[in-house]
């Protein structure tokens, strides 16, 4: 063997442990999410994009460990608690059941958290400015954004009495969002009918249960599995011909009436960037909870005429669907 090979190949033997360390040193960013990697690739994309803005990107210089429920919200404590075992180096734990379970891991690993409530409320945080803990991350207040849903839903129905909430018993915010609905029907002078799901089996039965009631107009709480169900809750609410409205835009654009909300997008690209500086060294406890500030109105004009509605806030939509 020639001398300039033999000093090829030792040198290069010699890096092999140099470049095993440099992966083995790469930071671990641990994901947890309530729904499915097929369904919510968006998730995905849009923390990707967060990372990005602060220099990380997957298998270049960070790794990441997912761990998805499939909208089984019982295996997420086992799947936080796997996390922690790992000793990942941040946890980002997508909607409000996965953030509730690694808080409940762990209360020294940083966790990034999105959230449809209040974080102060539901004991996420000390306060929105100074979070203290190991805990911060982004809210899209969806909760508090009911009493708007059922105020745009009464808009198109105003000779409504009873509106229903469809809500999955299994999300810890189903109690708060059945509250703070319940309240703002009665300032209305409405009343409230609470319907469950928290399979997608159980859809046909609530919607079945909302036309004998009946309502005159439904509203979709926020949730993973609706979130990324809103063709089918569409058709069934198309269907059974009932007025419906949600927080997400897909569920117009995939036949529902109405829908208002925050962009999810944009707060799980903030959740990502806020990963990133932890991974720079910043505290969660000194990262203030983002929040939304701007709000989307997307009404299906298709819909409103099958269902024979004028819906009097076409002009400050948004999006028009014809």
């Amino acid at each position: 063997m020639r001398r300039r090979e033999f000093i090829t190949l030792v040198g290069g033997a010699a890096a092999w442990p140099i470049a095993a360390q440099a992966q083995a040193a790469m930071p671990v960013i641990g994901f947890l999410a309530a729904g499915s990697s097929k369904g919510d690739e968006q998730i995905t994309a849009a923390l990707f994009k967060g990372l990005a803005e602060t220099g990380y990107e997957e298998g270049k210089n960070v790794r990441i460990e997912y761990r998805w429920a499939d909208n089984q919200y019982e295996r997420l404590p086992s799947m936080a608690a796997d996390l922690v075992r790992q000793k990942v180096a941040v946890i980002a734990a997508l909607t409000t059941p996965a953030a509730k379970a690694a808080k409940e891991a762990s209360t020294t690993i940083p966790i990034v958290f999105t959230t449809i409530s209040d974080p102060v409320q539901i004991g996420f945080v000390a306060s929105l400015n100074r979070p203290g803990g190991n805990v911060t991350g982004v809210t899209l207040l969806s909760v508090e954004v009911g009493p708007k849903l059922l105020e745009l839903l009464r808009g198109a129905v105003p000779s409504a009495t009873v509106m229903g909430l469809l809500v999955n018993p299994a999300n810890p915010n189903a109690e708060s969002q059945a509250k703070n609905t319940r309240a703002a029907t009665l300032r209305l002078g409405l009343q409230l009918q609470v319907l469950n799901a928290s399979a997608e089996n159980e859809f046909d039965a609530a919607f079945t249960k909302a036309r004998e009631l009946p309502v005159g107009g439904l509203i979709i709480s926020q949730d993973v599995l609706f979130n990324t169900k809103s063709a089918q809750l569409a058709a069934l609410a198309i269907r059974h011909a009932i007025p419906a409205i949600a927080s997400v835009r897909e569920f117009a654009f995939a036949g529902g009436l109405i829908s208002y909300g925050a962009s999810r997008l944009d707060s799980w690209r903030q959740a990502g960037i806020y990963v990133g500086r932890i991974l720079k060294g910043e505290k969660p406890s000194e990262l203030p909870v983002m929040q939304p500030t701007k709000f989307e109105l997307t009404v299906n004009l298709k819909t409103a005429r099958a269902l024979g509605l004028d819906l009097p806030y076409v002009g400050l939509a948004d999006e028009v669907i014809e």
